[in-house]
């Protein structure tokens, strides 16, 4: 540090996690993060055990409080620690990233919110059985709704293993092990205890506090550059190890005509699949109305935008106070960049501002964590129980067994029925989890959209806007979307044939993007129109004109 500007003109000695007793104070805002959660999902789960209350929390809450809940959905370990660490490593391109999760919400409102609350009454599968009333289009829009948010599951949990690791000074892979299943527990209590009324309130405290952190550390990295936010990406580009090209697109993206496809695709699957995320879907339904809906999503563009826009400040920040390559040193995928700089802000290793504000900023990314395990866990377990089970293995005509009626299951039962699957789900995205430790949280969540956005998005607009739309057009456009995302992934980089892969001592793949949105995603609209073409039972006119009655004015809405 010189005085000639007041600002670093050279990184600073490479931060540690707090060490010694300093453990305690980070172990004990964890514990109040975990104990205040707790406490909210046990004082809410005793208020109500209907099924309105499990799945939409008694459609009781204001747009505020619904758009606060929405960005702390939206707002996840991918925003707070991925992002940043992608601008901290790759800059111009890391900016690019976050800019595609802002531009989804566009499609969100004008496309999908206030025609989705009308339209549903749970899940995104009930919008298609009001016109589509089979058992195969429940099962396959349940299905596609259980692997999206069992992949944005486990971005979550790595990245609550990553910062708990930072935290406790350790590239111990039984300490991140141990974290992972430690939250894949609680997300299991918050849903089968609190449903969806505990989870939203738990959203609305933990958007509050993300916001919150994020300003704090935003204004002290302002003041750190007396406002010079040129001489902050000056200083950025200096301590990349990449020089201006830091500060220009292509660092990560641009090395080859494969990479700039592959960020086409990436772009596609963020802007695109937002609209078909399960849980983001299913807050519409907490809301009273769909006029509150679209004020919901107002509501929740402001707060993701703002928030974005300091994300962009602190992955600059770390770059410029810390330098690349110990952010890549302290974790491969940029995870712990924010931790990592709030310790610099607040005074440096060793000094006791320094270790208060990384255990502050910690102890909100564990409970960002926390709090979007839980949506999705219960986004995950409706789908399973009211689509899945109730609505296809159960649902249909009667059936008899020794000649009496075996009656369609009751919603207490399905509600049941959803709290034993948020366990099985949950042990599901624990498993996956341990071995996905090593890939960038953002990018995993990339990969959920682009599965969203191939499977759930082209049967939801088909419903919404197309009349001659089939029953067997509906599950073509799910599974033509679904199979190929998950086929190419798996013969992705992702999996194998690099260091980073999740197999990295084999290599299998033969697809060469990272993201296979591009392919997928007109595939699940090409099987759509294919299948409704090829059909051999034409679209029923007067479901769909009570559905677009429904849709458009809200009568006869749950």
């Amino acid at each position: 540090m010189t005085a000639t500007t007041g600002v670093m003109t050279t990184a600073t000695p490479p931060p540690v996690a707090p060490t010694g007793q300093h453990h305690g104070l980070a172990v004990v805002l964890f514990a109040v993060v975990v104990l205040v959660t707790l406490g909210i999902t046990l004082w809410v789960g005793r208020q109500g055990n209907a099924a309105e209350d499990f799945y939409a929390g008694g459609r009781g809450f204001t747009p505020l409080q619904n758009g606060f809940a929405l960005s702390g959905d939206y707002l996840s370990a991918a925003s707070f620690l991925g992002v940043a660490g992608l601008i901290a490593l790759y800059g111009y391109d890391g900016v690019l990233y976050s800019i595609g999760f802002l531009v989804a919400w566009l499609v969100v409102l004008m496309l999908v919110a206030e025609l989705v609350r009308n339209a549903g009454r749970y899940t995104l599968a009930d919008v298609l059985a009001l016109r589509l009333r089979r058992r195969r289009v429940r099962a396959a829009a349940g299905g596609a709704s259980v692997v999206v948010t069992l992949l944005y599951l486990v971005a979550q949990m790595v990245g609550a293993g990553s910062l708990v690791a930072l935290l406790l000074g350790t590239d111990s892979a039984q300490a991140r092990t141990w974290t992972i299943i430690a939250v894949g527990a609680l997300m299991i209590v918050y849903v089968t205890i609190g449903g969806m009324r505990a989870t939203t309130w738990i959203q609305i405290v933990k958007a509050f506090l993300l916001i919150a952190g994020s300003v704090l550390l935003t204004v002290l990295l302002v003041v750190r550059f007396h406002g010079d936010l040129f001489e902050l990406m000056r200083q950025a580009a200096q301590h990349s190890g990449s020089g201006h090209r830091y500060l220009e697109p292509g660092l990560k993206y641009g090395a080859s005509f494969t990479s700039r496809l592959d960020f086409v695709s990436l772009g596609l699957a963020l802007v695109l699949g937002t609209a078909g995320l399960p849980h983001i879907l299913s807050r519409f339904y907490t809301v009273p109305t769909a006029r509150a809906a679209r004020r919901s999503t107002m509501w929740a563009i402001g707060l993701v935008g703002g928030f974005y826009l300091m994300a962009i400040a602190l992955g600059l920040g770390a770059t410029a106070l810390i330098g690349s390559a110990e952010v890549r040193h302290a974790n491969a995928a940029g995870n712990t960049a924010v931790p990592l700089l709030a310790l610099v802000l607040g005074g440096g290793n060793g000094s006791t501002g320094g270790v208060v504000l990384f255990a502050l900023i910690s102890a909100i990314a564990f409970a960002t964590i926390l709090a979007v395990v839980a949506g999705l866990t219960l986004a995950s377990s409706a789908a399973f129980a009211h689509d899945i089970w109730a609505g296809a293995w159960r649902g249909g005509p009667r059936r008899r067994r020794g000649g009496e009626a075996d009656d369609k299951p009751s919603e207490q039962q399905e509600v049941v029925v959803a709290r034993f699957a948020a366990a099985g789900i949950g042990a599901a995205a624990i498993v996956i989890s341990l071995y996905a430790q090593q890939l960038n949280v953002a990018f995993l969540v990339g990969l959920a959209f682009a599965v969203a956005a191939s499977a759930n998005l082209p049967v939801l607009l088909y419903s919404l806007f197309w009349s001659r739309f089939t029953v067997r057009g509906a599950v073509w456009s799910v599974y033509g979307g679904l199979v190929p995302a998950i086929v190419l992934v798996l013969f992705s980089p992702v999996v194998s044939g690099s260091k980073v892969a999740l197999f990295p001592g084999v290599d299998f793949h033969w697809f060469p993007l990272e993201n296979p949105g591009i392919v997928s995603i007109p595939l699940g609209f090409l099987a759509g129109w294919i299948g409704t073409l090829t059909s051999p039972e034409p679209a029923d006119a007067d479901r769909f004109a009570e559905l677009e009655v429904r849709a458009l004015t809200g009568a006869g809405a749950a």
